[in-house]
């Protein structure tokens, strides 16, 4: 009898391995999944004696997988993915709505779209539990590879070479739920403002606030499309940051409206939108049949149904774009 033919092999066991892959050792794979050290301890003992096969080695103080531990960490998520499918769909028949769902999302979401999501949740689907954590979008799509996160919600801009839903996400399941307008922040009175929206090339000649590394590269491949390179004088991924040093005069910048939506419009600042085609696209990942798991479609439904038209941030005047 193979070990797959072996009713205690069970998700749970593969969880393990998963962790201490993850963790680095016995101790952290213990403590991320609620369990005692000896409870770990044992039950990788009692499946290395199933397998006849050793899944950690020694390495000092520290443990690390064998190339047989390896085998089973790598196929883990899909496993338990699977595993939870089945698990969520017969929960259905059964009429049972409860669940845990396990979100990862980037920091402008955090303000926006999930404040709403658990209002929805815990009123369509009180039984559904959501962890929530903020995470770049490279760094989402990986936790989801590695079955930290049930959904990544995520976000990619035109053109861009870094696009983390490209061969990073191989094997995973990305969808577009959305677009974000990409804005340009002046000071009032600023004459580029005076159009409905606003071409990147009249910024030409000013100085530039930039965002997080990655926001920042986006800016000089936006700048370079337009053919110029922007002087930057300033870097913060601090919103309000932003907004203080453009109403000062000490620059122009570009946020995403959900960014600009997180806080209330400082005084002496406008926003413009640039054209439709530099709006970032909002994408959801998951593992391929991920939204079979009850709980989880839930949530997918619940974001797909918050992520619409940009919000207009709060705080806005009459007038003002």
């Amino acid at each position: 009898m193979s070990f797959l033919d072996d009713p205690e092999i069970d998700a749970h066991a593969l969880r393990v391995v998963k962790a201490i892959a993850d963790e680095g050792s016995i101790t952290g794979a213990a403590a991320a999944l609620g369990y005692s050290q000896p409870a770990i301890s044992q039950q990788l003992k009692r499946l290395e004696q199933r397998l006849d096969l050793p899944l950690v080695e020694r390495v000092g103080r520290s443990v690390r997988l064998t190339d047989a531990g390896r085998v089973l960490a790598r196929h883990a998520p899909a496993v338990t993915t699977a595993l939870d499918a089945a698990a969520g769909e017969l929960a259905e028949l059964k009429g049972l709505r409860s669940g845990r769902v396990r979100l990862v999302g980037f920091p402008s979401a955090s303000p926006t779209i999930v404040p709403r999501l658990l209002a929805d949740l815990d009123a369509r689907h009180s039984g559904v539990a959501l962890t929530y954590i903020e995470a770049e979008p490279p760094e989402a799509v990986e936790a989801v590879r590695n079955d930290r996160a049930d959904i990544a919600l995520t976000f990619s801009y035109p053109g861009d070479r870094d696009d983390p839903h490209g061969q990073s996400a191989h094997g995973l399941s990305v969808r577009t739920i959305g677009t974000d307008d990409l804005l340009a922040v002046l000071p009032g009175g600023h004459p580029a403002a005076a159009g409905g929206t606003v071409d990147v090339t009249a910024l030409a000649d000013e100085r530039w606030i930039a965002g997080c590394p990655r926001c920042r590269g986006h800016l000089l491949e936006l700048c370079a499309r337009a053919g110029f390179t922007p002087r930057i004088a300033f870097e913060t991924d601090n919103v309000v940051a932003v907004e203080g040093l453009v109403a000062q005069g000490i620059g122009v910048a570009t946020l995403p409206r959900m960014a600009v939506a997180s806080f209330p419009l400082l005084p002496g600042v406008i926003t413009v939108p640039l054209p439709a085609s530099e709006a970032r696209t909002i994408h959801v990942v998951t593992a391929h049949g991920a939204d079979r798991v009850p709980a989880v479609g839930a949530t997918l439904d619940a974001i797909a149904g918050l992520v619409g038209p940009s919000p207009e941030p709060p705080g806005r005047q009459a007038g003002r774009n």
